[in-house]
């Protein structure tokens, strides 16, 4: 149950995300709306296709799909509310990183993956969507850029379950602190400006 409550989260949130950058890129109802939905739904359906579910899930049934769509439709009407589009983005961005690398960790061992298996489908899971809203925006993908940490987030929240889940702890224990610990390490790398060392520039 909190693996789906978490997983309904992760999509609003990343839907909420991509429908922002429509907006940022002046893109119409219909652009604004795919937005949404491929940042949403595209991290899972990238996770379902690596685990041999097909149709993935969010094709095969309609709620993810309509949550994403819903969340990108509330989004196009209420985002004067944020005063500034990307720090919104951002936040949304860490929370919805985290949750879905959680829940994509969890459910690939549920189907039987490794441990290494279910931390590289969790951070499949968790970039999969942004990647897509940032290509789809023109953009360079968050993933890729040096100015602070993504993918090092997102495989500290899927270790966490695979973690938990070694140790026969609850299962809840590892979600929560899991998705926890990826958004609150993504705000600190954004408000810190940590991020990974960078080959040494050439000399002329």
């Amino acid at each position: 149950m909190l693996q789906e409550v978490l997983n309904c989260a992760g999509i609003a949130v990343f839907a909420c995300s991509g429908a922002l950058v429509g907006i940022r890129k002046d893109f119409d109802l219909f652009g604004i709306l795919s937005m949404g939905a491929a940042t949403g739904v595209g991290g899972g359906v990238i996770r379902d296709l690596l685990l041999g579910i097909t149709p993935p899930t969010s094709v095969q049934h309609w709620p993810n799909l309509t949550i994403a769509l819903v969340s990108g439709l509330i989004t196009f009407f209420f985002h004067p509310a944020f005063k500034r589009l990307f720090p919104a983005i951002l936040i949304l961005d860490a929370i919805g990183m985290g949750v879905f690398a959680v829940s994509g960790a969890l459910l690939a061992l549920e189907h039987a993956a490794s441990a290494m298996a279910a931390v590289l489908i969790g951070i499949t899971t968790a970039v999969g969507g942004g990647v897509l809203r940032d290509v789809l925006a023109g953009e360079v993908p968050l993933l890729l850029r040096p100015t602070d940490l993504y993918a090092v987030p997102a495989m500290c929240g899927a270790l966490a379950v695979v973690i938990v889940d070694g140790i026969g702890w609850p299962e809840w224990t590892g979600l929560v602190g899991g998705a926890v610990v990826a958004t609150l390490l993504r705000i600190a790398s954004l408000q810190f400006k940590w991020h990974l060392p960078m080959a040494p520039q050439r000399r002329s």
